[in-house]
């Protein structure tokens, strides 16, 4: 759900504001979309501190425990059985940040972001097995080829977490999918989450730069973090929401492709990432890829990209 680079979240009742009714859902979504990649680059502007590993666990723990808290999912009486499909979906979810936060501090923001969402088209071809959803996944490699194909090895390294940040997107769909027909939306997200950076703080305690010792010395580098977890996954999540509420399925997956096009524009403005007509034309091919395979996504109605 991005997360996490890209957002396939978990849907529960939502109530509708009447300012939101008023707001178009297309600009919604782009809000959200501004959001996610303000989180991200928030995020990179932490890594020399703390690395981008414990930044990740931040994130996670952060927006895990907003949602925890909003949602008092300790009322919930959980199953054994609802535990562990919301640990396994939260570590793919966890993972995916991880790796993701690995990959941009290596490959621009737009780059990292175009070559991940290989993973739900993915599983949108592998799902449907169409002539359409096949050609979107051809295109969409190509793309990676054209950013990561002829980068120089830190930069083919920055893609291939980028890669495995797109496989566990896919296995968060699988998974996700799972908890939200069983019943857990919201609460599995918020329960996932907090298990998720259960599983990665390994990683990120012995993680490059400062990592949690920096933090818990520096109460700004902790908020920091905080941030860049509301910022990438509890807003653009919450407004997911409201969209879906008023979009169709096609309209709504359609709306994707904005965001490596959002990834981008931030990178360029907020980091000074400028891509090279080589980089812009794979991005360009993996949006064309995400708009050819808008009618065959395999999300269910109740968990939408």
């Amino acid at each position: 759900m991005t997360t996490v680079a890209g957002r396939y979240p978990l849907s529960a009742p939502v109530e509708r504001s009447p300012s939101a009714g008023r707001v178009s859902p297309e600009a919604l979504f782009a809000v959200g979309a501004v959001s996610q990649y303000l989180g991200a680059a928030t995020a990179f502007e932490l890594f020399d501190e703390l690395g981008p590993a414990t930044v990740a666990l931040l994130r996670v723990a952060g927006a895990g425990a907003v949602l925890v808290l909003l949602r008092r999912s300790w009322r919930r009486n959980w199953s054994p059985v609802e535990l562990a499909w919301t640990a396994a979906f939260g570590t793919a979810l966890a993972s995916m940040n991880l790796f993701f936060y690995l990959a941009i501090e290596r490959v621009p923001l737009g780059n990292s972001v175009a070559i991940e969402f290989i993973g739900p088209i993915a599983v949108a071809a592998f799902g449907t097995r169409t002539l359409r959803s096949g050609g979107a996944l051809a295109l969409a490699v190509g793309g990676v080829v054209a950013l990561a194909g002829f980068a120089p090895p830190e930069a083919q390294l920055g893609a291939l977490f980028s890669l495995i940040a797109g496989a566990l997107w896919a296995g968060y769909i699988v998974l996700g999918h799972r908890v939200a027909r069983a019943g857990m939306a919201v609460d599995g997200l918020g329960v996932g989450m907090l298990i998720g950076a259960l599983v990665i703080s390994p990683v990120a305690v012995t993680g490059s730069a400062g990592g949690l010792g920096a933090a818990a010395g520096a109460p700004l580098l902790l908020a920091g973090g905080v941030a860049a977890g509301v910022l990438s996954n509890v807003i653009p999540y919450g407004i997911d929401q409201l969209v879906m509420q008023r979009l169709a399925r096609a309209r709504f997956a359609l709306l994707q492709a904005l965001l490596p096009v959002t990834a981008t524009l931030i990178g360029l403005v907020w980091l000074s990432q400028v891509p090279s007509m080589r980089e812009a034309m794979g991005i360009v091919a993996v949006i064309a890829a995400i708009v050819i395979n808008r009618e065959s996504d395999p999300a269910p109605a109740d968990m939408v990209p």
